[in-house]
């Protein structure tokens, strides 16, 4: 049931917001150098490998210089890079990824390998079920990149403290791993967004 859920919302998604892609896309070309969109290896269900799909906000070259964004000011995003970040709106691509069957809509956020290495074998579990554009771990550290920026050593902090606890979060989906949980996920997210959207207005 699950999977008609992610065929359905995220073709529908991209149907409807295909202006916004385009629109989004072009001026990412036109801002700075290197293509529209960014695919970084994630890993997947069962620890398979697979190309997670975003809108490039980073200058080209960027992961070069390490795979944690940090702080409202990294030097190495975009000016349109920062607007999309800030409204989420550079995971869009994602529901090519929820469409290709490759994640869920609602599922522990795929990691890079070199934080995957690092999963203790019960960590380990949320590799059991597809990763997912949105969870509860995604909801509570909405604003991960503040709390990294404000961190004396930001790769510890994420390694040691947030990595461990937003998959402690992870593992309430997945002991719940029911169509009424996704669907709560899937509100609880959207009306995040809309709150986010609405304090950064004020905050203008």
């Amino acid at each position: 049931m699950k999977r008609l859920f992610d065929i359905f919302f995220s073709a529908t998604g991209m149907l409807l917001l295909s202006p916004v892609l385009l629109t989004v896309y072009a001026l990412i070309r036109l801002e700075s150098r290197g293509g529209g969109f960014y695919v970084q290896e994630r890993i997947g269900k069962d620890g398979r490998p697979f190309g997670l799909y975003k809108f490039r906000t980073m200058r080209q070259g960027s992961d070069q210089k390490g795979l944690l964004t940090v702080g409202g000011h990294d030097g190495r995003i975009t000016r349109l890079g920062y607007f999309l970040r800030r409204y989420k709106l550079d995971e869009l691509p994602q529901l090519w990824n929820v469409l290709k069957g490759d994640m869920s809509l609602v599922g522990p956020r795929p990691e890079v390998r070199r934080y995957v290495d690092l999963y203790t074998p019960e960590q380990r579990r949320v590799l059991s079920v597809k990763p997912g554009i949105t969870d509860y771990a995604s909801i509570a550290y909405v604003n991960e990149n503040e709390i990294l920026g404000s961190a004396e050593d930001p790769e510890k902090a994420y390694i040691e403290h947030v990595m461990p606890d937003k998959i402690k979060l992870n593992m309430r989906y997945i002991q719940n791993n029911s169509v009424t949980e996704y669907l709560k996920i899937i509100f609880l997210t959207l009306k995040s967004i809309l709150s986010l959207g609405s304090q950064n207005k004020t905050a203008d």
